[in-house]
């Protein structure tokens, strides 16, 4: 059966993958609202798309960091890929190069920085968690700045690992054949059997719960990489996290796997772009499955967005051909929103393409 969205990977990796693995990928903390509604909330923007206007070309380009490439969808941060199948990060990154575009790297990954760089060229950040040795923290960071990735991915949101019931149902932990490849040589690459979720564990020991926006200066001492900072929800935190010297902002909720009732990311963005004041790139994460999705949050101020368990899923229906496809099925999507919307350029992109619930709530109309 032909594949034709985005979407119907997730019903495959259901079906090849061992229980314990898809519900770690699928589930979200607690009651999953947030889950459901980083969905939900892209359905009830509609568009107010402009007509004839000459579409017969359309530039997908755009740079983020300086960093030029072929479209503004990103592959987010996954940890343990090699769970989904056996060229795991690899092929990740193989598929991201080939597409023209950026892979963030999970701290727990099953392939190590190394590794993903002698997959070839291609633009990569690094996604970090900050634990407890900072020793470890620092060699890490350097492992991965002459590895060759050009930016650090900070995730502030996880100073505690989320309630995800299914892993403690499952007493999911790594399975034994496979290690935190990044922190094998440090003892810190293996996980221990819980009685609850060997993750969560895992972090209660290891993450640093003390991390605060000294620790983003910090790393700036260490690093010549440029840090975005992951988790951001609020106008508060953004300017916080502008003061602290981030180089941009990831409006995310870890896929929400961390707190639930939280907002959907793409709800959120625009109180974290208004608050940036240009200052900085907003990229968004969550819930991104549709090249409407991608539209909608650039109309909103992001500069690019991320996708994470679409990466996932498809690797594990079909391996690196399985991310290919996703990351073509957002382009050829996203390019006909953009055709369909009256708009040649990500800089044409306006608010006014859009219509969300708050606009509909306003009295007044936007001309």
């Amino acid at each position: 059966m032909e594949i034709t969205n985005v979407m119907e990977y997730e019903a495959i990796a259901k079906q090849k993958l061992p229980k314990m693995v898809f519900d770690y990928y699928a589930s979200g903390a607690e009651d999953q609202w947030s889950l459901k509604e980083n969905r939900e909330a892209f359905s009830r923007i509609l568009f107010r798309p402009r007509i004839l206007i000459d579409v017969s070309r359309i530039d997908m380009t755009t740079t983020v960091l300086g960093f030029k490439i072929s479209m503004p969808i990103m592959i987010a941060p996954t940890a343990m890929q090699k769970m989904a199948h056996p060229e795991g990060e690899y092929a990740t990154a193989r598929a991201a190069s080939a597409a023209g575009t950026i892979m963030t790297l999970s701290s727990w990954a099953t392939s190590s920085v190394e590794e993903v760089a002698s997959t070839g060229p291609g633009i990569r950040f690094f996604q970090l968690y900050v634990y407890k040795d900072r020793n470890v923290v620092a060699q890490l960071v350097r492992r991965a700045e002459r590895a060759g990735f050009k930016a650090i991915a900070l995730t502030v949101d996880t100073p505690r690992l989320g309630r995800r019931e299914a892993d403690i149902k499952n007493r999911f932990t790594l399975p034994p054949f496979l290690t935190l490849k990044n922190f094998e040589g440090l003892d810190l690459g293996k996980m221990d059997k819980a009685d609850d979720s060997g993750l969560a564990s895992y972090v209660a020991g290891q993450i640093d719960r003390t991390l605060s926006w000294k620790d983003v200066k910090w790393l700036q001492t260490i690093t010549t990489m440029p840090i975005l900072v992951k988790g951001v929800l609020t106008a508060e935190d953004t300017r916080l996290a502008i003061q602290s010297g981030a180089a941009g902002i990831i409006v995310s909720n870890h896929g929400a796997r961390q707190l639930d009732y939280v907002p959907a990311t793409i709800t959120a963005l625009e109180e974290v772009v208004k608050a940036a004041q240009g200052r900085v790139p907003v990229l968004l994460d969550g819930g991104v499955r549709r090249g409407t999705d991608v539209f909608k949050a650039l109309a909103l101020g992001a500069s690019g967005v991320f996708i994470g368990r679409p990466v996932v899923f498809s690797l594990a229906a079909e391996g690196e051909a399985g991310i290919r496809n996703v990351l073509q099925m957002l382009r050829d999507e996203f390019e006909l929103t953009m055709a369909l919307s009256g708009c040649t350029s990500l800089k044409e992109i306006t608010r006014n393409h859009i219509v969300t619930d708050a606009d509909r709530n306003r009295p007044v109309p936007r001309l």
